[in-house]
């Protein structure tokens, strides 16, 4: 079997997605996910000027060879577009490979560890009552893990919270949307918001919080250790971490579990932090960090390290990576979480799929590869549509992270 064709599909059922479709000689095909939110035409360009021609001839089923040669014959690693244009391509090959053989994809990774895959949900709110609101409709639905962010009294705007009713989306249209953010505001609140949600619900379901790259190190720990009482499955991204070590001034004052990784692309990103115990859930995704055989090799590197996987599952992340996440998810031993955010009706129409939620859990379903296809003619109804992440400034106006 060998490769003879190579497509990148951009489309926008309802956001931005990329795809990328390798179609071989036997007349199998695969498709991976290549969206890089905010950023996707950039990937978009790496597949087809870069990546797709020195795709042509190779045997799929070399999939770990292909993974090193995009990897190290590039001479220029790692990065966020470079390895999502890995990650989408190792994801179309896994997928080949499972057709293939007739087999789905978490069968071909060593079976199930689990029977079905757990995932949590996002409940946000403009103010608490809306918060605990959108809490409880989640609760209803059967969620066993939830995300609650919350508007901060007195404070215009906050991440994860959208400025009108409905799911929360952080690309805008148009201009840059540059939010204003106060520490002192959300580390007073955020407390508060905890209680409250652990006072009506109790402690039968998870409580997950995103920080979202904005404390210090040291502000960090002192959110940690202020809400231990409301027992979080964990606290995510309480600092940007890049510089890896700063963890360790969290570890030290507070016991509140530590999730981090979504922007991560690669295992050198998180090797000190699961070496040293500094985190206890990586949120690296199948799309940014190089793909199948790549996140395993981060899975495999924190089960020795008692860390547990939570991949980032938003819906700036495909269909496609949902699938294939989803059998990730059912094999992988040191499983965690998932997030599951939903998309678009349009999306899913475009995105035929083998997934499946019930009452808080998922599962990939039995189709062989990944499960997941693309409406190609339904997809092209739907043109790229430029949108923008907001950026984040301090109430002095000062740059701030996002």
């Amino acid at each position: 079997m060998k490769i003879v064709r190579a497509d990148v599909i951009v489309t926008c059922p309802g956001r931005n997605f990329v795809t990328l479709k390798i179609v071989t000689d036997e007349g199998l095909y695969g498709i991976g996910d290549a969206t890089l939110n905010g950023r996707e035409l950039a990937v978009a360009s790496y597949l087809k000027d870069h990546v797709c021609p020195t795709l042509i001839g190779r045997d799929p089923g070399r999939i770990e060879d292909i993974w090193q040669y995009l990897y190290k014959g590039a001479y220029w690693r790692r990065g966020p577009v470079t390895m999502t244009a890995i990650g989408a391509v190792d994801m179309a090959l896994w997928d080949i490979l499972g057709k293939a053989a007739n087999l789905p994809l978490y069968r071909l990774l060593g079976g199930a560890s689990r029977d079905s895959v757990m995932v949590y949900g996002h409940a946000t709110g403009r103010d608490l009552p809306e918060a605990l609101e959108r809490y409880a409709e989640h609760v209803e639905a059967g969620y066993k893990a939830i995300r609650i962010q919350c508007g901060i009294p007195n404070m215009g705007s906050v991440y994860g919270v959208s400025k009108r009713a409905g799911a929360y989306e952080p690309a805008t249209k148009g201009a840059v949307d540059e939010q204003s953010w106060s520490t002192e505001k959300y580390l007073d609140f955020v407390p508060k918001l905890f209680e409250a949600v652990r006072e009506r619900f109790g402690f039968d379901t998870h409580l997950l919080h995103d920080v979202h790259h904005r404390l210090t190190p040291i502000e960090a720990a002192r959110l940690g250790k202020a809400v231990e009482p409301y027992r979080l499955f964990w606290l995510e991204d309480p600092t940007p971490a890049e510089n890896q070590a700063a963890f360790r001034l969290i570890r030290e004052h507070t016991v509140t579990p530590i999730a981090v990784g979504e922007v991560f692309n690669s295992i050198w990103d998180c090797k000190q932090l699961i070496e040293e115990q500094l985190v206890d859930y990586i949120r690296a995704t199948l799309t940014h960090a190089g793909g199948i055989t790549h996140l395993r090799r981060v899975a495999d590197l924190a089960s020795l390290y008692q860390v547990r996987t939570g991949c980032h599952g938003a819906s700036d992340l495909s269909p496609v990576c949902m699938g294939a996440a989803l059998h990730f998810d059912l094999w992988v031993p040191n499983f965690g979480v998932q997030e599951y955010m939903g998309y678009p009706e349009a999306a899913l129409d475009v995105f035929p799929h083998a997934w499946r939620f019930e009452r808080g859990v998922m599962h990939p379903g039995e189709a062989p590869g990944h499960g997941v296809d693309i409406d190609e003619a339904l997809a092209a109804r739907y043109p790229y549509d430029p949108a923008w992440l907001p950026v984040a400034r301090l109430e002095d106006g000062t740059l701030w992270n996002w």
